[in-house]
């Protein structure tokens, strides 16, 4: 019997694939997991880290290169990509794995969307690991200011095991940073809003040295930048580099859409006085059309090469619909190179990064950093939940409780136990998924789920919040089942169709097609039987489109009462289509 459920398996997988290429054209292998294809010689295309990851920061420890992105309310938190040649990424871990990690001051269990975890910074110092980032947690209680909570975690290994949240008390603002000094001291650097704002949303970059036993901020706060782009607001995400005997800062203005940019400023000694760049903004597309094929570009993070040569990975927006894209904020990779200014009437001349030095804005198409080591586009992704873990693609909205999900209950299957919560609620809710990763796309699955009551429903969703989702469902009524889509959209959830599901006996296949700004829903009660379309969607109605990014997976509910049903997920496939070039 086991034999036969994997010779299913493979059936059905295939039969996923061939109905992907009759529809997209994408031609992929279909024996691996995780298939891959070779881009142009010599150039690289971005984004480097497709699908939402936002906020980069990078590390490099001799060869290999480390990012981390910001994860808000989803968990395990704190992604961590590594790649060898800043063109190819693996997913290695999270910071934020551990369920004891996110259950206190920092807090992953009832937090709000859009909150949770921002802006992190990866360091490495002798041989440990550091991630440094804010928890933001606003009260359900109304009137109650919001809680950032400053926090740090360590490791001896970027993929983990890594520490309990040291939170550092006293640290207002957002977006903190680690800076080791030459001379051993670890610095703190910040944000915060000053009292003395001149205009609203004006922000102030701080420095302060940090005790790494204690994790206390000790001594006297410097106040060292309040940015370039007046009434732009929002100096944020700040990095502190030491460089050519001077100290640069790098900071993130101007709010996180289309006038979104990076400036830097300069100064002699580490705690100030800086002195910004005549020449700021550094990156930014604001200044390009609003039909750009990137927009939004900003919150940086530069790393030095072993051979002297610099790079920068900083997040922007796909112009795919409308401006936007439902993968939100991306990684892209940009070069960068030094120069001197050339002012014959200055007696200090400083020295300044430029962001793609030839065209000034982040390229499709760029050449490799290293010669040879050609990118590969990773377009494929499935799973059989053959593994005793769980991918570490896989999300949940929230924190999930202990028996949320298994991988044992039944082998080859992913159980999903059914919830009482549904999506809109700011509580723990049964919805997983993987980001997506280009516009065009096709996904599949099969999933066994039978209701032991009225209005209990299990399916597909794809989710970015909880006001923004579209989930497929069946669901079981008094007299019979019945399949259900539901859209929100900045509102109240709307059932957009319901049909009856006669023949029904537990199993369904399940299908999306994503292209030409459409989500096309589709289903079959077996491998044998031909596709029905269910409904289409424009993809423009689903997601706020630039925040914090599409999931595309799984949803069970028992809509508020007592239940002991779940769904089990047998296989699910991810084939994607890269963007126009």
């Amino acid at each position: 019997m086991e034999r036969l459920t994997k010779i299913n398996k493979r059936v059905n997988f295939s039969e996923a694939i061939r109905a992907f290429v009759v529809a997209t054209g994408v031609v992929c292998a279909a024996t691996v997991s995780a298939s891959s294809s070779a881009v142009a010689a010599e150039t690289f295309t971005n984004p480097i880290i497709p699908g939402g990851y936002p906020d980069p920061s990078i590390c490099r420890v001799g060869e290999d290169f480390y990012i981390a992105n910001s994860s808000f309310e989803y968990f395990p938190g704190l992604p961590i990509h590594h790649s060898k040649d800043l063109v190819n990424w693996e997913l290695i871990g999270h910071g934020l794995h551990r369920r004891d990690q996110v259950n206190g001051e920092v807090n992953l269990v009832d937090v709000q969307s859009d909150g949770g975890i921002h802006a992190p910074s990866l360091r490495c110092k002798d041989g440990k690991y550091y991630l440094i980032t804010t928890n933001v947690y606003s009260p359900k209680a109304s009137g109650e200011p919001t809680q950032m909570v400053n926090f740090v975690i360590t490791a001896d290994h970027p993929e983990g095991p890594w520490s309990e949240p040291h939170v550092i008390d006293g640290a207002p603002g957002i977006d903190p940073d680690l800076f080791f000094n030459d001379d051993g001291g670890v610095w703190y650097l910040g944000n915060h809003a000053p009292a003395d704002a001149a205009y609203p949303g004006e922000g102030e970059i701080w420095l302060q040295r940090l005790d790494p036993e204690t994790w206390q901020l000790i001594g006297e706060r410097h106040f060292l930048w309040r940015g370039a782009l007046k009434r732009a607001i929002w100096a944020e995400g700040p990095h502190l580099y030491k460089h050519d005997g001077r100290y640069y800062l790098l900071v993130a203005e101007g709010g996180t859409s289309f006038n979104h940019a990076v400036t830097i400023a300069v100064s002699d000694e580490l705690t100030g006085p800086y002195e910004g760049n005549e020449r700021n903004p550094i990156l930014t597309s604001r200044h390009l059309s609003y039909d750009n094929w990137v927009n939004s570009t900003g919150h940086a993070d530069l790393v030095e090469l072993d051979d002297g040569r610099w790079y920068m990975v900083a997040l922007g927006i796909r112009n795919d619909e409308e401006r936007r894209s439902n993968m939100g904020r991306e990684t892209h990779l940009i070069p960068v190179e030094w120069e001197r200014e050339p002012y014959w009437w200055k007696e200090k001349k400083y020295l300044w990064p430029v962001a793609a030095p030839k065209t000034g804005r982040v390229e499709r198409k760029t050449p490799l950093p290293f010669s040879g080591k050609n990118q590969q586009a990773r377009l494929a992704f499935t799973d059989h939940f053959t593994s005793p873990k769980l991918g570490v693609e896989w999300t949940f909205r929230r924190m999930p409780a202990v028996d949320a999900y298994s991988l044992s209950a039944r082998r080859g299957f992913l159980r999903l136990q059914t919830q009482q919560t549904v999506p809109s609620a700011r509580a723990r809710v049964a919805q997983l998924g993987i980001k997506q990763t280009e516009t065009a796309f096709q996904f599949t699955a099969r999933t066994e789920f039978e209701a032991s009551q009225s209005e209990t429903e299990a399916g597909i969703s794809i989710f970015q919040k909880d006001n923004h989702y579209l989930n497929a469902t069946v669901r079981k009524t008094a007299e019979k089942y019945v399949l259900n889509v539901t859209l929100a959209n900045r509102g109240e959830p709307e059932i957009l169709v319901s049909e009856a599901l006669p023949g029904y006996s537990g199993e369904l296949e399940w299908r999306i097609n994503s292209a030409t700004g459409i989500y096309s829903i589709s289903y079959r009660l077996s491998a044998n039987s031909e596709w029905s379309l269910l409904h289409q969607v424009p993809s423009n109605l689903l997601l706020s489109q630039y925040y914090t990014g599409a999931h595309i997976g799984f949803y069970t509910s028992s809509n508020g009462a007592e239940t002991n049903d779940f769904m089990d997920i047998d296989w699910v496939n991810f084939q994607a289509r890269p963007s126009a070039e």
